[in-house]
C-alpha cells in the first residue's frame, strides 16, 4: 500500500508540473514581450531622430558643396576669359607682324623685277654691241687680207712660226738656267736635310768589348766563386757558356765571351751570387735560370721601349724580343740597338722634310738592321735574314723592300727604301759614330796604305782623317794627268774589295812637277 500511496504522489507532482511549466511559460513570454515593445518604442524614437539629423546635416553639405562648385566654375571662367584675352592680343601680334612682312616682301620683289627689267634692258643693249663688234671685226679681217695679199689662216701660220722659233729659243735658254739652279737647289735642299737630320738626332753609341768586369767585395770572394776543387767556376762556365778569368786583379773577375747575351746572364748570375753569399752548384744552377728569366725580360722591354722612343707601334712582339737583342750587338763599337734607333729617327726627320709617309719611314728605318739579332745563329747575310723576318711576320713590302735595299743589294721600290739607305750612311758615316778597337784600327790604316803603295808609279801614300782619307802622291814622269783619274778609280775598286770599314774612303791621287836649279 505505502508503495502504491508513493507512486500515486509521484504521478500527482509529475502531473502537476507538466500542467505548472507551460503556464509558467506564458507568463514569462508575456512578461518579455511587454518589455520588449517598450524598448521598441523607445529605439524608434531615437532612430527616427538620428535620421533626422542625417538629414539636415546632408542638406548642409549639400549646400556647401553646390557652393564651391559654383565658386571653381567661376574661378575657371575667369581665368579662361584672361587666356583668350592674352591669346586674342598675341594673335593681333603677330597678324600685324606678318602684314609687315608681306609687304617688305611686296617691295622687295617689285625692286628685284625693276632689276630685272634694267638687266634685260643691259644684255639687249650688248648684244647688239657685240653683233655691230663681229661685222666691225669682218670687215676688218676682210680689209687686212685685201691689203696683205694673205688669207687668215696664212696669216696665222706665219705668226705661228716665227712665235715658234722665238719660243723655242727662249725656252733652251730657260732650260738650261732652270737645270743649273735645280741642281743648285738640289744640292743645297740635300744637305741642308742632312745637317738638320743629323743636328736633331743624337744617341749615345757604346763601345764593342768582348769581356765584362764583375767587382768583388774582397779579394776572399774569388775563393769561394772558384769552390772546392774548382766545381763552382765549372758550373758557372757550364751552365753560362762564358770564360771566367779570375787573375791578379784585385777584386776583380773578368768575363769572357764572344756572345753579349751568355755574358750579360754570367754578369747578372755573378752578381747576384756574390751578394746573396751562398755559392754552390745547385745555388748556381738556379741563379743562372733566374739571371736568364731577367735578361729575356729586359730584352723585351728594351725593344718595347725602342719601338714606343721612335713612335712605331703594332710590330709583332717576337720583332719586339728581336730588337732588344740588338741592344747586345755592336758594330764596328756602334751598338745594333741605338743604331737602328738613330736610323729610325733619321728618316723621319728625311721624311718630314720631302713629304713622304713618316711612320712607314721610321718603321723601315727600325727594322732595317734586324736580322743581326740572330745572324750568328743563322746562315745567310743579316740582310737576307731580315727581309725573311719581316716577311714572317706579315710587314709590308714597301719595309721588306726597305731592308732589302738598305745596302744597294737590291732596287729600292719607294722613296722610304732611298731614305732609309741614306739614313743608314749617315748615321754609320757620321764622325764619332763608330769606333774601333786600337788593333783593328792600325791594321786597317796599315792595309790602307799597302794598297796604294802597290800601284805602279805610286811613290808615297798617307792615311789621313782617321782612315777615312788617303793621299797618293804619285810620279810624275810615270802617270800623265789622264792616268791619275784611272789610278784613282782603281784604288777605290781595290779598296772596296779588300778592306771592311765603316762610312767611305776617300782617295785624294796628287801629281807634282818640280824644276830645281841653284844660282851660283
Amino acid at each position: 500500500m505505502a508503495g502504491s500511496t508513493i507512486i500515486a504522489v509521484l504521478v500527482a507532482v509529475i502531473i502537476a508540473l507538466l500542467i505548472s511549466v507551460p503556464v509558467t511559460y506564458k507568463v514569462a513570454v508575456d512578461a518579455k514581450a511587454k518589455k520588449d515593445a517598450e524598448v521598441v518604442g523607445t529605439a524608434e524614437d531615437k532612430a527616427r531622430s538620428i535620421i533626422d539629423e542625417a538629414i539636415k546635416t546632408a542638406e548642409a553639405k549639400k549646400r556647401e558643396a553646390l557652393l564651391e562648385v559654383k565658386e571653381e566654375s567661376l574661378r575657371t571662367k575667369n581665368e579662361l576669359e584672361r587666356e583668350t584675352k592674352e591669346r586674342r592680343n598675341e594673335l593681333q601680334k603677330y597678324e600685324k607682324r606678318v602684314l609687315s612682312k608681306e609687304e617688305a616682301v611686296d617691295k622687295k620683289a617689285d625692286a628685284v623685277e625693276k632689276r630685272e627689267q634694267e638687266y634685260t634692258a643691259k644684255v639687249t643693249e650688248l648684244q647688239k654691241k657685240e653683233k655691230l663688234v663681229e661685222e666691225l671685226e669682218v670687215k676688218g679681217v676682210q680689209e687686212l687680207e685685201r691689203v696683205s695679199g694673205l688669207t687668215r689662216e696664212q696669216a696665222r701660220q706665219e705668226l705661228f712660226k716665227s712665235v715658234e722659233e722665238d719660243v723655242k729659243v727662249d725656252v733652251a735658254k730657260l732650260y738650261k738656267e732652270l737645270e743649273a739652279k735645280a741642281k743648285d737647289d738640289a744640292d743645297k735642299k740635300a744637305k741642308e736635310y742632312v745637317v738638320n737630320a743629323i743636328q736633331k738626332c743624337a744617341v749615345d753609341h757604346v763601345s764593342e768589348t768582348t769581356i765584362s768586369v764583375v767587382q768583388l767585395p774582397s779579394d776572399e770572394m774569388k775563393g769561394r766563386i772558384i769552390g772546392r776543387e774548382g766545381r763552382n767556376i765549372r758550373t758557372l762556365e757550364t751552365m753560362t757558356g762564358v770564360d771566367l778569368i779570375i787573375d791578379d786583379t784585385p777584386e776583380a773577375v773578368v768575363l769572357s765571351s764572344f756572345d753579349p747575351i751568355r755574358r750579360e746572364v754570367a754578369r747578372v748570375a755573378l752578381e747576384k751570387l756574390i751578394v746573396d753569399g751562398r755559392i754552390h752548384p745547385a745555388r748556381i744552377e738556379e741563379t743562372v735560370e733566374k739571371a736568364q728569366r731577367e735578361v729575356e725580360a729586359q730584352i723585351r722591354e728594351d725593344g718595347e721601349n725602342a719601338a714606343m722612343d721612335v713612335g712605331v707601334h703594332g710590330v709583332h712582339p717576337e720583332l719586339i724580343k728581336l730588337l732588344g737583342r740588338m741592344k747586345f750587338r755592336t758594330s764596328y763599337g756602334q751598338n745594333a740597338l741605338k743604331h737602328s734607333i738613330e736610323v729610325a729617327q733619321l728618316c723621319g726627320l728625311l721624311a718630314g722634310e720631302i713629304g713622304v709617309d713618316v711612320r712607314m719611314a721610321k718603321r723601315a728605318g727600325l727594322l732595317h738592321d734586324i736580322g743581326k739579332s740572330i745572324d750568328h745563329e743563322v746562315e745567310g747575310s743579316h740582310i737576307q735574314i731580315g727581309v725573311d723576318l719581316c716577311r714572317k711576320y706579315k710587314e709590308s713590302q714597301v719595309v721588306i723592300n726597305a731592308v732589302a735595299a738598305h745596302h744597294g743589294d737590291v732596287e729600292p721600290e719607294s722613296l722610304v727604301a732611298c731614305i732609309v739607305q741614306a739614313a743608314d750612311a749617315i748615321s754609320a758615316a757620321r764622325p764619332g759614330a763608330r769606333r774601333e778597337t786600337l788593333e783593328t784600327y792600325t791594321n786597317r790604316l796599315k792595309q790602307l796604305e799597302d794598297i796604294t803603295n802597290s800601284f805602279k808609279g805610286v811613290e808615297k801614300s798617307f792615311a789621313i782623317q782617321a782612315g777615312r782619307e788617303v793621299r797618293v802622291m804619285v810620279l810624275p814622269d810615270h802617270i800623265s794627268d789622264a792616268d791619275m783619274v784611272l789610278l784613282a778609280r782603281d784604288i777605290a775598286k781595290r779598296i772596296e774589295d779588300e778592306l771592311e770599314y765603316p762610312g767611305q774612303i776617300k782617295v785624294n791621287v796628287i801629281r807634282e812637277s818640280r824644276a830645281v836649279d841653284y844660282a851660283k
